[in-house]
């Protein structure tokens, strides 16, 4: 029986897993930290997002320029595949009105356990605390684990090592420095899915924690209608998250605090006569904000215009100003990794012959809402069924 390694024990690895086992190989899975799928669970203690249930050209859509190298994996396993995997695992699920799949349990900790009994029952050797190293002049695979200093030599390899966010989890991007000792490219990592630093007045200090409802939030050629949550340290959430690539590029952000409301209805409404109430009074009324969108408002509207149409316009439009994204580590995930060029149509690397790669370390980027997950899901099965092909061909 041939022995395959996986190296990484998120849902990119246990997928390509169980590939392997599914095609009769024995199959090591190692993993840094003391437990598999951390970073899996932290994601789903807010509510589990699987996937997004919609059309198969918007939903290819949400991987912007990765998507024509992940449509045939996404083909393979989507939307539809992740809720018959889930639910193959025991999981019910249900689909929210915005098309966002979760189980009906909404934790991730059910899940996982019950993939990793079934994997177990597979014959799945799990070792954790086992940190790669890098490969071994001879062509193994370094390791540092509990019991010192250990090289493997599987017959087939697949890396699925993350990103370079959520260090404490096990996505720190450290891989990147043995890719690129052993001469293989690596595009920079740049933080995804991220909130964005504002320096608040004290005068927003009672509204943190408070939620933006029903905005739209637009920079450069990105808009996206959801909510956001006001921080002490900003702005946070999935209004914001698929604007990152370009916050990341430089472009301003603004939001539509009234997106439902035209501009020209807005300025009739500001323009009636207020008869005997105060400006302040008779603006609240017209517009009829929420008190965080208003709290928004005064923080970056005051002086507010006294021309109708121009306060209409900047409601609709109004500047956020900001320094610029959250630090990488505290991103949902990271754009940049290993770059598609450099790897076949089976996500083998051209330049190892054998060794696979998924998940987040590969050079794509997805918004919150099931996509990411999706793609990780994705990419892990089609690694794992080409390392089993490759093994077969051998």
């Amino acid at each position: 029986m041939s022995h395959a390694l996986v190296i990484g024990g998120g849902p990119a690895g246990l997928m390509a897993a169980e590939a392997l086992l599914s095609a009769g190989h024995r199959v090591v899975l190692a993993e840094a930290k003391p437990s598999v799928g951390r970073k899996f669970l932290m994601a789903g203690k807010s509510g589990l997002n699987l996937t997004k249930v919609e059309d198969a050209a918007a939903f290819r859509a949400a991987y912007a320029g990765a998507a024509a190298p992940l449509s045939p994996m996404l083909d393979a396993f989507g939307p539809q595949e992740v809720q018959t995997w889930a639910e193959g695992l025991g999981q019910a699920t249900f689909t929210g009105s915005s098309g966002r799949l979760f189980p009906t349990a909404m934790k991730a900790s059910p899940l996982l356990r019950a993939w990793l009994a079934r994997l177990d029952g597979m014959g799945l050797d799990r070792r954790t605390g086992w940190r790669w190293q890098g490969w071994a002049e001879e062509g193994g695979l370094r390791f540092d684990t509990p019991d010192g200093p250990v090289v493997q030599r599987p017959s087939v390899t697949v890396l699925a090592l993350g990103g370079a966010s959520w260090a404490r989890l096990g996505s720190d991007g450290v891989w990147a420095d043995h890719f690129r000792a052993a001469g293989l490219p690596v595009a920079p990592f740049a933080a995804s899915s991220a909130g964005v630093l504002v320096d608040w007045s004290p005068h927003m200090a009672r509204h943190f924690g408070a939620p933006l409802k029903n905005v739209t939030f637009r920079a450069g050629a990105l808009e996206n209608r959801g909510e956001a949550v006001i921080s002490a340290r900003g702005l946070e959430g999935g209004g914001i998250y698929p604007l990152t690539p370009a916050l990341r590029a430089g472009h301003d952000l603004t939001v539509d605090l009234l997106p439902d409301i035209s501009v020209d209805v807005l300025a009739e409404r500001l323009a009636r006569p207020r008869g005997k109430q105060s400006r302040a009074n008779a603006i609240r009324k017209a517009l009829r904000l929420a008190p965080a969108a208003q709290a928004l408002l005064m923080e970056f509207a005051r002086p507010l215009p006294d021309e109708p149409a121009v306060l209409a316009a900047m409601i609709k439009a109004l500047p956020l100003p900001h320094a610029g994204l959250r630090p990488m580590d505290e991103a949902i995930s990271t754009a940049g990794g290993v770059p598609f060029a450099a790897l076949d149509e089976g996500l083998m690397l051209r330049g190892k012959p054998g060794c696979f790669c998924a998940g987040e370390m590969l050079d794509w980027e997805a918004p919150t809402g099931g996509y990411l997950l999706t793609a990780c899901l994705a990419t892990g099965l089609w690694a794992g069924r080409h390392a089993a092909a490759w093994l077969a061909a051998a």
